[in-house]
């Protein structure tokens, strides 16, 4: 499909799409400059059940 033959609501959808991804890019680059040092991977966490989040799940 040539730019001619684009319609203006494709044109629309095609910005809305950019300007999403360029969001992502930017949260993404933002992310990769934090410095977490020595705190592990999530996964190395495990979720401790206090009394009151179990009294909160009754």
């Amino acid at each position: 499909m040539s730019q001619a033959e684009v319609t203006p609501r494709e044109a629309a959808h095609r910005a809305a799409v950019a300007a999403t991804a360029d969001h992502i890019r930017s949260v993404v680059a933002v992310l990769r400059e934090l410095d977490f040092g020595d705190t592990p991977p999530a996964f190395a966490y495990r979720a401790a059940a206090t009394k009151e989040t179990h009294d909160a799940a009754q």
